[in-house]
């Protein structure tokens, strides 16, 4: 019996005109219904088999679990359900990234057309290998300071240009603009596309990156994508790109999109946003939000200006209405008199003292006088001299013959001795 041979599933009535698969032909093909169910009885004959994989995704809906297990050594996948009566059965621990072995029977939904494995059995294996290496990547930039927040750069208030590395026509995309420009109508963008997941997002993204980082009229960078599993993610934690975002001179934001096991990108860049949508919000300010401001504060500077002008207007009406300022010519009158009255005073004592000086002079004049030589020459007196200037106060000390100099009051006159006279001669 082929694939083609079954025709409806248990409890199904064909309709009555249907045509078996392996009968169908151009002019009398089966229906859909007919087919699926086909496929459906076919895949339900496979037996349960055991397979080691990695989850790279983990959603839980009304307690059943919707999951994707991949190859350890290849790209190919399979995507799993777990009822929530299996769940219960199974490690509650179990999340993205884990290595695990899994009982899996196929599964074929008619309703759809949908393939999926359903899992009866689950248990660890092991730490998911992608999950190992980022993690001990994410352990060696850290040690090495790249997620330090010192080295991150500062986001300018007010972008002139914004550069967008993101999928060409993605909900990404429009999310950025959309938002940004309802914040600030005039923000320009520079975008450039790349591809968010595969191969190609890690070249296409460094490149990208290259041209807008190179760019001076670039204020700010934006990679964003909306969301996804994390295998899909994986490029934005590849080595190559983290250490691009980490060498780069302009402010990097990213904006991924993934809350729960978020890439190494989130770690490295200068700003990490929960979404598009949010990336906007943080680096364009609100227009509406900043006119506010601007009101607000001219508001407060008029309020404070105002208040300062009324403060010093009554301050110098209080000054303007003192006696001394509204009629100065008193105060002036009587400080007038007071200075003649000091002035007349120091001149007396001024006067005073020179008086006192001048009599003090006179009498120390009289006293020089009366006690100067020249005063008892004056009298008729005179003073004998000998050889060298040395008064001569003996007469034996001038013999006769010696040569002497008489000073009187007026001059001196040459003079030789004759020797001592006698007493009574």
């Amino acid at each position: 019996m082929t694939v083609f041979e079954a025709t409806t599933g248990p409890g199904e009535t064909p309709p009555a005109d249907a045509v078996a698969p392996r009968d169908s032909t151009a002019q009398a093909p089966t229906s859909v219904a007919r087919l699926n169910a086909t496929i459906r009885d076919f895949v339900a004959r496979w037996n349960t088999v055991w397979v080691e994989g990695e989850i790279t995704s983990w959603n839980v809906r009304a307690g059943n679990v919707f999951a994707r297990l991949k190859d350890t050594r290849s790209d190919a996948q399979i995507s799993i359900r777990l009822w929530s009566s299996v769940r219960a059965r199974v490690p509650s621990d179990l999340g993205v990234g884990d290595h695990v072995v899994a009982a899996v029977k196929a599964d074929y939904f008619v309703k759809s057309g949908d393939f999926s494995f359903a899992v009866s059995a689950m248990k660890h294996v092991g730490l998911g290998d992608q999950l190992e290496r980022l993690e001990k990547l994410r352990v060696q930039l850290r040690q090495e300071g790249l997620f330090d927040p010192a080295r991150k750069k500062r986001l300018p208030f007010l972008p002139h240009v914004i550069g967008l590395i993101t999928g060409e026509r993605s909900d990404a995309e429009k999310d950025v603009h959309r938002n940004a420009e309802l914040r600030w109508p005039q923000v320009r963008f520079r975008t450039e596309y790349a591809a968010v997941q595969g191969d190609r997002c890690v070249p296409e993204t460094l490149a990208a990156l290259q041209r807008l980082d190179a760019d001076p009229e670039v204020d700010v960078i934006v990679i964003a994508r909306g969301g996804g599993d994390p295998q899909t993610l994986l490029g934005f934690s590849d080595e190559r790109l983290v250490r691009a975002v980490a060498a780069a001179r302009t402010p990097i934001v990213s904006a991924i999109g993934h809350e729960n096991d978020h890439p190494l990108l989130d770690d490295v860049a200068d700003l990490r946003a929960s979404t598009p949508t949010d990336a906007a919000k943080r680096v364009v300010p609100d227009v509406g939000e900043q006119r506010a401001l601007i009101a607000q504060l001219r508001s407060r500077a008029t309020s404070r200006l105002t208040q300062r002008l009324s403060h010093d207007i009554a301050q110098l009406e209080q000054l303007r209405s003192r006696p001394v300022l509204r009629s100065p010519d008193p105060l002036i009158d009587a400080r007038a008199q007071e200075t003649w009255l000091l002035l007349s005073r120091g001149r007396d004592a001024v006067q005073r003292q020179l008086d006192d000086a001048g009599r003090r002079t006179s009498e120390l004049r009289a006293s020089l006088r009366a006690l100067s030589p020249a005063a008892t020459l004056a009298r008729g007196y005179a003073i004998a001299y000998l050889d060298g200037g040395v008064i001569l106060r003996d007469a034996a000390d001038a013999p006769a013959g010696s040569a002497l100099t008489i000073t009187v009051d007026r001059g001196s006159v040459a003079a030789r001795s004759e020797g001592e006279i006698a007493e009574g001669a």
